[in-house]
This record gives structure tokens, C-alpha cells and sequence, in this order.
């Protein structure tokens, strides 16, 4: 069990196969659970969906609810490692994370027909559900906009990841927090909203 817990990789694929012998023991016992149908396909790029939310919106609350409060708290000589190592990998799955959202989210959308209702926010067709996910879309591409053409870009001269002066460093890391605290506070209103569609509409 070490073995498995003590690498990433390896717990990352014992999970993956745990879900497999999960779903093979559920169709065992019942008899369904995965006909490989468009039902299926399509409540498989959901837990996709879920799962890079997940990374996504954790990452974004790790950064605002422990690092960025937590940095002037941390000695000067020992903020180079946070910098340097920490968030430079927690931006690379942070970015990585908004993008498998937006794409399988997408892909959700188009596979079960609502794309264009909820691109919309319901206007086309006056259904509540597709108001409740569209909002929640939309809210969703602009924090995506704001991780890859805002945050990042700053956050790679704030690091030093590119080269900058320190005026533009600070500057440029004034701004990833304020982009960083915006996708925050839309986060609350579009979890809401996706789960609303999925659970009141």
C-alpha cells in the first residue's frame, strides 16, 4: 500500500482502477451501468467535467484561501520556495485544470443538445434549466479568459518565469490576485448555477 500511496502516479492510477472495478461490480450486480450508449459517453465527459472542475476550483481556493493570505506570514528568506517550486507547479495543473473544464463542459453540452440554448442563457427557448447552466457557462468562460490571458501571463512575470523589472513584478502580481479574487467571487455564483441546472430544473 506504501507503494501506491507514497507515489502520485501510482495512487492517481489505483484510483482510475478502483473507479473501473467500481463500475464493473455495479454492472455485476444490477446489470447496467455502462452500455457504452450516448447516455453513458455523456455522463462520462461529466465526471470528467466534475473532476477538472475540481482541480480547477481547488487550486483557485488554495491560492486564495491559504497561499496569498498566508505570504506575508512566511519569512522572507523562505518565500523563494513558494515562488520558485510550489507555484509554479500549482499554476501549470491550475491552468491545465480551467481548460479540461471549458472543453469538456463543451463537449457535455453539444452531446446532450442544450449548446446553443445555454449559450444563449435560455433565450432561445425560455427553459429555465438552460438559463441555470448557461449562466453558469458563461460565468466559467470568463474565469477560463481570466486564468489563461490575465492570471498566467502576470503570474509569469510576477515569478520571474519571464524577465521584468521589479515595478512590472509587482504590478503584475498586484493584478493576478485581483483576477485571482474575481474568479473567487464568480466561482460561488456558477457552482451554483451548474448545480442548480442539474438538481432544480
Amino acid at each position: 500500500m506504501a507503494a501506491i500511496l507514497s507515489d502520485l502516479r501510482n495512487t492517481v492510477i489505483s484510483g482510475v482502477v478502483l473507479t473501473v472495478v467500481l463500475l464493473l461490480v455495479i454492472m455485476g450486480w444490477h446489470g447496467e451501468g455502462a452500455a457504452f450508449d450516448h447516455g453513458w459517453w455523456a455522463f462520462f465527459f461529466r465526471w470528467l467535467h466534475v473532476l477538472s472542475g475540481v482541480m480547477w476550483i481547488g487550486l483557485l481556493w488554495y491560492f486564495n484561501f491559504v497561499q496569498i493570505p498566508n505570504m506575508p506570514n512566511i519569512p522572507d528568506e523562505q518565500k523563494p520556495a513558494i515562488g520558485k517550486v510550489i507555484a509554479p507547479a500549482a499554476l501549470f495543473w491550475f491552468r491545465w485544470g480551467a481548460m479540461s473544464t471549458i472543453v469538456t463542459g463543451l463537449i457535455l453540452a453539444a452531446m446532450n443538445g442544450y449548446i446553443v440554448d445555454a449559450i444563449a442563457i435560455g433565450l432561445t427557448d425560455g427553459v429555465a434549466k438552460h438559463s441555470a447552466i448557461g449562466i453558469g457557462m458563461w460565468l466559467g468562460a470568463i474565469m477560463w479568459f481570466n486564468v489563461w490571458f490575465v492570471i498566467w501571463p502576470n503570474q509569469k512575470r510576477a515569478l520571474g518565469i519571464v524577465e521584468a523589472d521589479a515595478d512590472s513584478k509587482a504590478a503584475s502580481a498586484r493584478t493576478a490576485m485581483l483576477f485571482s479574487r474575481t474568479n473567487t467571487l464568480l466561482s460561488i455564483p456558477m457552482l451554483y448555477a451548474m448545480v442548480a441546472a442539474q438538481n432544480l430544473f
